[in-house]
């Protein structure tokens, strides 16, 4: 049963089931945003779509006031992968077994439709109430990340805005609702390195230089290497390489060049600056004849210490599920290293992760009646 004066788990499950059911595979919205302007507009929201490119975002904002409370997310979703391997179709929501399935169920649609049915809900009850809400939708953050949030954030900072508390919407949730919240995340910094040597024939090394054998020694050397050890948020910073090519397709040919690209995921502990010099440092000792292209979409390391905003969330989480939620900065990355560039404190919870990106992805219904309770209950907290 809901709880009393929660929102009503069909109003959740209802918009859900609109959202999932449009074609938004990135950098698409397939639709999403005019839907979700649509109802903040019926509650009085002022809304403003910033198309990008390909990109499409949306800030809507209702009131002038301080503090101003931001629920953000984004419409996008990632390939379905094999059709033929889904036992419904992606893009037809789908409700069987106690769960809602289809691309984005989880990852992260339903999250959207709680964060605007908690909202609806929220101004039902209070209609004057303190503060301002604010919405930060983009179809750009399971793409490259560079014309989506990013964008609206250096739209804020030229007009001097801030956000006072930040709620991401993302999937956050390891094993059970409410288990896991992100109060922080590791930056991260890709590049493409080019190792430049001499083609030849293979019979005839003297004639060649060979750009695997030039680069193995310091491959070798920043493979092993300790760039950090963390620090009580964050796991020690990690280089990782992701792809690696050379050669002609023939057996008989020294390549004449070597492509390889990596990432940094990285702590506090460490800055792009101080990866980038120690990166070039090792390969110039190693006499390897480089070229270096730093590639976009990246973001400096950010964490929310316990503060209000952390302790609301928690509070809101163990009164509907009993959890206290483990604070974590591991995973991936998402758009709320753009967003904690203005505003101070920023959280992530969202549904359980475990089938996102995944084949048949889901979120299980009493998962998706909890959501929205939770998220009212911070709006009561943040705005009384």
């Amino acid at each position: 049963m809901p709880d009393a004066g929660g929102p009503d788990p069909s109003r959740v499950l209802d918009l859900s089931r609109a959202l999932v059911g449009r074609r938004s595979v990135t950098p698409e919205d397939g639709g999403c945003q005019p839907l979700l302007a649509e109802r903040l507009a019926r509650a009085g929201f002022q809304c403003e779509s910033v198309v990008c490119g390909e990109v499409t975002n949306l800030w809507a904002r209702r009131g002038a006031a301080r503090p101003l409370v931001c629920l953000a997310g984004h419409t996008d979703v990632v390939p379905t992968g094999p059709l033929s391997e889904w036992h419904s179709d992606p893009f037809v929501p789908t409700v069987r077994e106690g769960r809602l399935y289809g691309r984005g169920a989880a990852d992260m649609k339903s999250s959207l439709a709680a964060f605007v049915v908690a909202t609806e809900m929220f101004l039902e009850e209070n209609p004057r109430h303190s503060g301002s809400i604010a919405f930060l939708l983009t179809s750009d953050e399971e793409g490259p990340s560079v014309d989506g949030t990013a964008r609206i954030v250096e739209r804020m900072k030229s007009r001097g805005e801030k956000i006072d508390y930040c709620i991401v919407g993302e999937p956050t949730s390891v094993s059970e609702l409410g288990d896991m919240i992100k109060n922080g995340r590791r930056g991260s910094l890709s590049g493409r390195l080019t190792v430049r040597g001499v083609q030849a024939h293979i019979a005839y090394p003297q004639l060649g230089k060979n750009p695997i054998h030039v680069l193995a020694p310091a491959l070798a050397e920043l493979t092993a290497m300790q760039w950090d050890r963390g620090n009580a948020h964050f796991q020690p910073t990690s280089w990782q390489c992701s792809n690696i090519h050379a050669g002609t397709g023939a057996g008989n040919v020294i390549p004449g060049s070597l492509s390889l690209e990596f990432n940094f995921r990285f702590s506090t502990e460490s800055t792009e600056a101080s990866l980038k010099a120690r990166l070039e440092a090792v390969l110039k000792k190693h006499g390897v004849d480089f070229g270096l292209e730093w590639l976009p979409g990246g973001g400096k390391p950010f964490v929310t210490e316990s503060g209000r905003l952390v302790e609301v969330v928690s509070q809101a989480i163990r009164g509907h599920t009993g959890r206290t939620p483990e604070l974590s900065t591991t995973g991936g990355t998402s758009d709320a290293r753009f967003i904690a560039e203005i505003c101070p404190e920023v959280v992530e919870f969202g549904p359980v992760n475990a089938s996102i990106h995944k084949l048949n992805e889901h979120i299980e219904l009493a998962a998706l009646e909890k959501l929205p309770r939770i998220y009212l209950d911070i709006l009561r907290a943040l705005l009384p």
